[in-house]
């Protein structure tokens, strides 16, 4: 009998130094995660903003979390949220129909929508509008819908509204298109896009049905497949927005980014943030960046279930 109480003891103290043991091994785990997105934030000459957070936890990882960077069509993200609260709110319909002319479809720029309508005039949904603006990150869907709403400033105002103000939202595609330095006011911290697509993506900003018409918006989507696709399994889900400056003459490259959510095999959601700015680097060099984060995340999630 003493024996079976002694054994019983031991076993409780082993069992107990295991658990203590836990986070420990966690926190190191994540250690060893944080040196390598500091080695993959410093692999080229560039200041690259990366932010990471496994949903549901309170893991959260950055580089550069707090550098304001140019967003480029990512700020389309937070345009398509306040959109789709006008919608909920009753001033916009998405059954809505929009009536384009060739004032509103302007050539010498990305525009899936214009090449669609080469006559210049069309009669769009502001359905249609979104998906054109988040799916195929159409310029001129976008600077359409801004004009809906009033404006870049009210997108601004509603993400400030959330308490995400670390985000700035100012001029719209034609106006950055005009002058390369007007990139520059649409800028965001990497952690604060972070927190935006953790409260969209964890509910409560948006009817569960327009939730899932962005998620599914930002998951077909065919931009950026070397970027946070770039590294991961096919059959990996990502629901993301990318966002691309054009390159100066002398080389510099604003903006290469991404934004999204990984799901991964269990069910998990991590959201993953990478904006590359100011590269000296080639466009691919700033993919290959960004792929690579997205795999180092992928497999620290697969290595702790």
């Amino acid at each position: 009998m003493h024996l079976l109480r002694c054994s019983r003891r031991c076993l409780l103290l082993s069992c107990l130094a295991a658990m203590a043991l836990l986070p420990r091994q966690a926190s190191a785990q994540l250690d060893v995660l944080q040196a390598r997105l500091d080695s993959i934030a410093a692999s080229i000459p560039a200041t690259a903003g990366i932010a990471v957070k496994l949903l549901g936890s309170e893991e959260v990882l950055s580089v550069n979390g707090h550098a304001r960077l140019p967003m480029q069509s990512v700020y389309k993200f937070p345009l398509a949220l306040a959109v789709l609260n006008a919608v909920e709110e009753g001033e916009l319909s998405l059954d809505q129909i929009c009536h384009l002319t060739p004032e509103d479809l302007l050539p010498d720029t990305w525009s899936p929508l214009r090449d669609d309508h080469p006559g210049g005039y069309a009669d769009v949904t502001v359905r249609e509008l979104l998906r054109y603006t988040v799916s195929l990150s159409d310029n001129n869907g976008c600077d359409v819908l801004f004009r809906l709403l009033g404006g870049p400033r009210r997108v601004e105002d509603y993400i400030h509204r959330i308490d995400v103000t670390q985000i700035a939202i100012r001029t719209t595609e034609a106006e950055m298109a005009r002058r390369w330095p007007v990139q520059y006011r649409n800028w965001a911290e990497p952690l604060a896009v972070l927190r935006l697509l953790e409260i969209f993506y964890e509910g409560g900003l948006l009817t569960d049905g327009h939730r899932g018409l962005l998620l599914q918006w930002m998951t077909e989507t065919p931009t950026g497949p070397q970027r946070l696709k770039g590294l991961l399994p096919p059959e990996a889900g990502v629901a993301h927005k990318t966002g691309t400056s054009s390159i100066r003459a002398d080389g510099l490259i604003a903006a290469t980014n991404d934004a999204g959510i990984l799901l991964l095999p269990d069910g998990r959601a991590v959201a993953v943030v990478v904006l590359v700015s100011d590269a000296r680097a080639d466009r691919a060099a700033c993919e290959a960046l960004i792929a690579r984060t997205a795999r180092a995340v992928w497999d620290y999630c697969l290595a702790n279930p």
